[in-house]
């Protein structure tokens, strides 16, 4: 939109550098230009604002394809005006001289003559095309049609527009068509998904499997460890009682010897003392087989005196006194 300025019954205009102002007083053609600046009566004036620069247009349109499925095309025509004076000639492109807006709707003309051509060509395309290739390969299909037809259309040139690049950004179906097409790419996946996680799953079993095998074989290798420790602690155990059982034959055997030894000494000891006794004894008999009787009883006497116990003093009653003398009176004759 022109800056538009008063001053005492005149007007100034300031424009934009992306801005063609065509300035004409009673049919003359007094300024042409982008980014002009100028004073103008208001009662004598027309005016014109053209924009030079690119504009982007965005549509949304529904197509029908061979297999008669709704889809919903999105595009963006990016364009500029190249001939102002054309344009302006064709399209009303006038503006206020009091507020310098646009008097009709220049641009929604230009977007309407922009959005049918290009969905013309659109629909074309997709009318031939089912919804499975369309769906892979109808954005580059839409958009190289699109753009040929927008260059080849007699009436942008004739209006001064150029058309400077087309985009698809997207071609979709209607929901249910568009879940419905998913459904087995989606199974698909998960089918992929449950068959990674069973092949996980028996990656991990088996991973278990040989773990339990390696911990079942060390445990059958400690077992068979432990027996052969058992039989060489039994051998061992075995070939220490046998050397404990010989070493206590051995001092049995020692013992044995020593003990029977020492019997045959104390026996020869004891014997030796007998016999010893036994001559003493002798003697001692002989000694007193050639004694007389007093002598004996003297002896006899005298050895029991000797074992008697110390008495202090002796009390003798006169039967007693009378039957010793009488013992002793009877046995003198013999």
């Amino acid at each position: 939109m022109a800056d538009i300025t008063r001053r005492l019954g005149w007007r100034h205009l300031r424009g934009a550098p992306t801005a063609h102002i065509r300035h004409h007083r009673g049919g003359t053609l007094l300024h042409d230009g982008p980014g002009t600046s100028f004073w103008f009566r208001a009662l004598t004036a027309a005016l014109s604002e053209v924009p030079v620069d690119d504009r982007e247009l965005a549509m949304t349109f529904h197509a029908r394809t061979s297999d008669f499925q709704d889809v919903a095309v999105q595009a963006t025509v990016t364009y500029r005006i190249s001939d102002p004076a054309l344009a302006a000639a064709r399209l009303d492109f006038s503006i206020d001289p009091d507020t310098g807006v646009w008097r009709g709707a220049p641009l929604e003309q230009l977007g309407t003559l922009l959005t049918e051509t290009a969905q013309q060509h659109a629909l074309d395309v997709l009318a031939r095309t089912p919804l499975s290739v369309a769906l892979v390969d109808g954005v580059a299909a839409v958009r190289e049609r699109v753009a040929a037809g927008l260059d080849a259309e007699p009436r942008l040139p004739a209006t001064g527009i150029e058309v400077v690049a087309v985009r698809v950004m997207a071609l979709r179906p209607e929901p249910e068509v568009e879940r419905a097409l998913r459904t087995p790419a989606r199974e698909q996946i998960q089918q992929e998904a449950d068959r990674a996680t069973y092949e996980r799953r028996a990656v991990a079993v088996e991973r278990e499997r040989a773990i339990a095998e390696n911990e079942l074989d060390s445990q059958i290798e400690l077992a068979r460890r432990e027996e052969q420790l058992v039989d060489q602690r039994g051998t061992n155990a075995r070939r220490e009682a046998e050397e404990h059982a010989a070493a206590d034959a051995v001092r049995a055997e020692a013992e044995a010897t020593r003990s029977v030894r020492l019997a045959r000494a104390e026996a020869d000891g004891v014997r030796a003392v007998g016999d010893a006794k036994a001559q003493a004894q002798a003697a001692w008999l002989r000694v007193h087989a050639e004694v007389d009787v007093a002598t004996l009883h003297a002896l006899t006497g005298t050895r029991l005196a000797e074992n008697l116990p110390h008495i202090d003093s002796v009390t003798i009653s006169p039967d007693v006194l009378t039957g010793l003398l009488a013992k002793l009176g009877a046995r003198e004759p013999e």
